[in-house]
């Protein structure tokens, strides 16, 4: 099987989060897509996030009965910072032998993964595939691979989907009182308003 990997804080999950998904799973042919909630992301150790439990559940609304969509709580459940290296080592354990994991990442997160923890040693164990973010421009794959050899045999560049939604501006709108349907899913809006979510006190 083939294996797209999503990860992610999801603080909200959001309609991106499933177009991009989709798009990568239809265009790369792949089985499913396994939705990685991160637990205490390294990159932001000083920035608050929601409590896993909610992040967790709005991926598991927003996913509902989509059969290529997983929810995978192996971040979540491993304690201390959340590194990408070890989530896929952990997959691997997990799939067969003949399984191919794909990590989905923005362009903006290639240009920084000579910052992340072993990237070598990801760019060994499964294909990158970086999507389109708004506002950044395309990787220049060829210069990384001075930082991490290979890299650019394992990376599949993406020029689509473009797409403009974000989770802090999510968060302002709520935290404004303003509408967000249309930019999550149903289920994710009225968890949000039922938990009063991303309210400020």
């Amino acid at each position: 099987m083939n294996i797209g990997v999503l990860g992610g804080t999801f603080d909200p999950i959001h309609k991106g989060h499933l177009i991009v998904a989709e798009e990568v799973r239809a265009r790369l042919n792949l089985t499913e897509i396994l939705f990685v909630p991160a637990g205490q992301p390294w990159l932001k150790p000083n920035s608050p996030i929601l409590a896993a439990e909610h992040r967790v559940q709005m991926v598991r609304l927003a996913l509902g009965d989509k059969p290529y969509f997983k929810l995978s709580t192996i971040e979540i459940e491993r304690p201390g910072p959340t590194y990408t290296v070890d989530t896929i080592a952990e997959l691997q354990g997990q799939l067969g032998a003949e399984d191919k994991l794909f990590f989905i990442l923005g362009w903006d997160n290639l240009v920084q993964l000579p910052q992340w923890r072993q990237p070598s040693r990801l760019v060994k164990m499964c294909r990158l595939v970086a999507v389109p973010r708004v506002g950044y421009p395309a990787p220049d794959v060829n210069s990384l691979e001075a930082s991490i050899p290979g890299l650019s045999q394992a990376t599949i560049l993406l020029d689509r989907p473009q797409i403009d939604i974000n989770a802090s501006v999510i968060r302002n709108r709520v935290g404004q009182g303003l509408s967000i349907r249309h930019l999550v899913p149903e289920a994710v809006e009225r968890y949000i308003k039922h938990h009063r979510l991303y309210v400020t006190p």
